[in-house]
């Protein structure tokens, strides 16, 4: 038996709650929570839906299972009318892949692409999705830090050729979206967080482990929280150097109008 996993980005942030109404269950949902579709639930979404499931995350992130390319573009279109914001134009734009097999006959392994074990248990599934909706969330933010990070080079290159190239508007988007790698990795990925079922199932917290170290989910967080700092502390900087070159201005402006008035004063004495 054989499970194949593609895990995507959609957005910032998906409403469960409202989800989850809209196909008939009741229960609320906490941040932590995920949301899972599939049998009668999926039905006049797709055609066949034997074998599928949805896993649905509140940053954002959704894994199929056992769904072909055009099944989810059904699913995310049919999903975007729940939640306008979902980016439906590109859809593809931070994946991830991955296949679960179950083989009495075959070694139990662990890599990057598979998974192989010899019996099947529930957890597995919500272990492997919760691994790669977190490693694509986590995909997005670290490409979009190195695009910020190229701006700022961009910056730091003007500055050397003695150009500030950048207001104070900007500035503030660039502290801006670097706070809100950080509050997205942390709290929205949750990535410093064990889910639920690792505290009562000693199996599936060793699964869950193994597979963050696969992933280097720990070592990738630890590489874009140093990347935010560095861009924290090189933003400060620019801040400093913006208002150091406003109060040069103000200084000069001060300057200039002194002089005017003792001009004025001197024209008032010696020619009226």
């Amino acid at each position: 038996m054989t499970s194949e996993f593609k895990a995507i980005v959609l957005c910032k942030e998906l409403n469960l709650n409202k989800i989850s109404q809209h196909f008939g269950i009741s229960r609320k949902y906490k941040w932590e929570d995920f949301l899972v579709l599939k049998g009668e639930q999926l039905q006049g979404i797709v055609n066949d839906t034997e074998d599928k499931i949805i896993y649905i995350f509140y940053f954002g992130s959704m894994v199929f299972i056992n769904f072909q390319h055009h099944q989810i573009m059904d699913v995310v279109k049919y999903i975007k009318k729940l939640e306008p914001e979902i980016n439906d134009v590109n859809v593809f734009a931070y994946e991830d892949d991955y296949k679960l097999e179950i083989s009495p006959d075959e070694t139990p392994a662990i890599n990057n692409d598979y998974m192989i074990d010899s019996v099947p248990s529930d957890y597995q599934l919500d272990i492997v999705a919760i691994i790669l909706a977190k490693s694509v969330s986590l995909e997005k933010n670290e490409i979009q830090v190195d695009t910020l990070l190229d701006r700022i080079e961009n910056v730091v290159n003007n500055l050397n050729r003695g150009e500030l190239g950048v207001s104070d508007e900007e500035l503030a988007k660039m502290s801006a979206n670097i706070l809100s790698f950080k509050l997205n990795t942390i709290s929205y990925i949750m990535l410093l967080d064990n889910p639920d079922i690792t505290w009562s199932n000693e199996e599936a917290a060793a699964l869950y482990d193994e597979l963050s170290v696969v992933f280097e989910l720990k070592d990738r967080y630890e590489k874009l929280r140093q990347k935010t700092e560095i861009l924290l502390d090189i933003t400060e900087a620019f801040s400093n150097l913006v208002h150091a070159k406003r109060g040069t201005r103000l200084e000069w402006a001060i300057i200039i109008l002194i002089f005017i008035e003792i001009i004025l004063s001197l024209y008032d004495m010696f020619f009226r």
